[in-house]
């Protein structure tokens, strides 16, 4: 599995077309580049992105996946075709496009046993959605079990024409720059000398990079040698511009960052330290090259330095609305919930159970109560949720919507007044707690996890079931292909299934046809 091999994408891909204007950051298409009426074609390949060789599901036979790019307003129509073939991996497959809300289109978030059944070798599913109001740093990978840990991941960016911060650079054109991998190139402890990705920039201008955590596990401290950065963006959310020499990006995480090209023309080491135990830089292990125009081509020889000003995530503001929904008192919002986990033999417990895949055609009884929880329309959620066990910090995502942090894991602060809002955080390690607040304005039933996908495999999810009640009501009509998902999964031979085989192939029968209330369709009121 890739457990750590791809932690950040500087979306600035090769052959990039684009070197936008203080004002306009919307880049023209670039080469390998999609836009969003697009096709995924998900199949497998040989690949060896850090030296060594193995099998790979990827998107349209590239890895990292292509990036999608699109602009602020623009209606997606995404088409995922299953073409795969080694039975020694998974067969069946999905795709999550992570941060977007899916507002009105729930059937369109790829969330296999909560939204949709997987898509069948030799099938396809159209994704159909807009991204109403958002834009900013995102990103796609499957949502079925651990497969996503395959390869199955790739950026995904949606530029605003008028962003309230291009004033702060010149440069955002989609340059990727990824054995931790950066952009899909990496070297791993004792092995050989492989092509490192490289950054090019230009004395003098200043660069909008977007890193993006598409990790199964490990964190990474990401520095540049001889640079600050300044954040000015938390997983699709503008942030107060804030200036840090180093910040750690969680599995699920995205930062948009200004870089100065402001040193003497040189090669620089770009550093992405992963929390893996004898992690280092020797021989460029976790390691990128940025290269200043005029620079030798060589590899680096800065030294790396203590940081000093690491990011904070309780230094963080929102730009827009900064103020936490509700009455800013803990415990003091329309719906206050508690979620206790507990690591318990390599087994992960949220207030004593873990969850299992929906068997049932309600919303409301997806799998046991006690792992769905039934949240009423627009009201103010304050969900606090600590861990208790090995395997911390744990991401923690939450699908359909953004979320205001008003405490961080490790601190004792509240802070109602503008907290970051984003939708993925840490919960932190034992003995530690995180507490977020949302408006339940997003009907449907949204996946609440842990994004190492090994802990979200091993049971560490709920399900946030907004207004089910009203769900057949707000929804817009699903299309014709989702309701074929189910029947096309249910008929497939365990070793059509690939990977677990029969294991795999029990689980799904526990799978329904409809996994939540259809929308009513026109002329059936």
């Amino acid at each position: 599995m890739f457990t750590s091999i791809l932690f950040a994408s500087f979306i600035s891909l090769i052959n990039a077309a684009a070197i936008v204007s203080r004002s306009q950051s919307y880049p023209l298409p670039q080469n390998g580049a999609l836009g969003p009426q697009s096709k995924l074609t998900i199949g497998n390949k040989v690949i060896s992105p850090a030296g060594y060789e193995r099998s790979a599901t990827l998107v349209n036979g590239v890895f990292p996946g292509p990036l999608i790019m699109a602009q602020k307003g623009d209606n997606f129509s995404i088409e995922v075709a299953n073409e795969l073939t080694d039975t020694s991996m998974y067969m069946v497959t999905s795709v999550h496009f992570h941060g977007i809300y899916q507002n009105r289109t729930n059937y369109a978030d790829g969330t296999v046993s909560v939204t949709q059944c997987p898509v069948a070798p030799n099938n396809s599913y159209v994704h159909t959605f807009s991204a109403e109001g958002q834009a900013g740093t995102f990103w796609y990978h499957s949502h079925y079990s651990v497969q996503y840990c395959d390869g199955l991941r790739g950026a995904m960016v949606i530029y605003d024409p008028e962003d309230p911060l291009g004033y702060l650079y010149d440069v955002d054109d989609g340059n990727e720059a990824d054995s931790t991998l950066i952009n899909g190139l990496g070297r791993y402890a004792g092995g050989p000398a492989s092509d490192l990705a490289v950054i090019n920039v230009e004395q003098g201008k200043r660069y909008r990079f977007r890193l993006l955590g598409i990790s199964c596990d490990s964190n990474f401290q990401f520095s540049i040698d001889g640079h600050s950065m300044t954040v000015i963006e938390a997983d699709g959310q503008s942030t107060e511009p804030l200036v840090v020499d180093q910040l750690q990006i969680l599995a699920g995480q995205r930062y948009s960052v200004v870089v100065a090209a402001d040193q003497p023309v040189n090669n620089y080491w770009v550093r992405s330290l992963p929390d893996t135990t004898n992690a280092s830089f020797v021989g460029g292990t976790n390691s990128a090259i940025l290269r200043y125009q005029g620079a030798q081509q060589v590899e680096p020889t800065t030294v790396n330095t203590t940081s000093t000003n690491p990011l904070q995530e309780t230094n963080l503001h929102a730009l827009v609305n900064p103020a936490a929904p509700g009455i800013p008192e803990y415990g003091a919002a329309d719906i206050n919930l508690n979620l206790q986990v507990a690591n318990i033999n390599g087994i992960f417990f949220v207030n004593n159970v873990s969850f299992a895949p929906p068997h049932s055609q309600q919303a409301t009884d997806l799998m046991p109560n006690v792992s769905v929880i039934v949240l009423e329309a627009n009201k103010v959620v304050e969900l606090t949720l600590s861990t208790t066990g090995p395997g911390g910090p744990h991401p923690i995502h939450l699908h359909g919507h953004s979320f205001s942090v008003v405490q961080s894991a490790g601190n004792s602060t509240f802070n109602y007044a503008n907290p970051v809002r984003r939708d993925v955080v840490s919960a932190g390690s034992e003995g530690q707690q995180m507490v977020i607040r949302w408006v339940t304005d997003n009907s449907g039933p949204w996946f609440l996890h842990c994004h190492i996908n090994w802990h979200l495999d091993s049971g560490f999810a709920v399900v946030m079931a907004e207004s089910p009640s009203i769900t057949q009501t707000t929804m817009n009509i699903s299309p014709p292909g989702w309701d074929e998902l189910c029947p096309a999964y249910n008929a497939l031979t365990p070793e059509q299934l690939g990977g677990g085989g029969l294991a795999n192939y029990e689980a799904a029968a526990d799978i329904s046809s409809i996994l939540y209330p259809p929308p009513t369709l026109p002329g059936s009121l």
